[in-house]
């Protein structure tokens, strides 16, 4: 029997889900759309935006410091292409529970103190 997956911890969904190149005809063209789940999303957040580490970032999401790796290194594959090959990138599904519906000892400690920007105030 496999093993359950494990949820990820996530502070927040994504406010604008779909990025792409401006283009005049504003059909996606299925065929030019990557799909990058709320959890790689997260772990672009906050290794990149937020200046997290791997290990800091893992025990955010709850998970480990190997699965970070692995949801980073997708992440970026996806990004890259998605700006050489000029892709629409669109961030939704995934396995994931938002902080905000977790009991108050399981919330990350940035969440639980309102905090979002670390080392930077509210």
């Amino acid at each position: 029997m496999a093993r359950p997956r494990k949820r990820k911890r996530v502070c927040r969904e994504p406010n604008i889900n779909t990025f792409g190149p401006y283009l005049e005809n504003t059909d996606i063209v299925i065929d030019n759309l990557i799909g990058m789940s709320v959890e790689e999303f997260e772990t672009i957040r906050l290794i990149d935006y937020e200046d997290f580490t791997q290990e800091e970032c893992a025990e955010a999401m709850g998970v480990g410091r190997s699965t970070v790796q692995r949801l980073y290194e997708t992440a970026r594959g996806k990004l890259a292409d998605c700006i050489v090959n000029g892709k629409t990138l669109k961030i939704e599904g995934g396995d994931y529970r938002l902080c905000s519906e977790l009991e108050e000892l399981e919330r990350c400690n940035r969440c639980y103190k309102n905090r979002h920007r670390r080392g930077r105030g509210i």
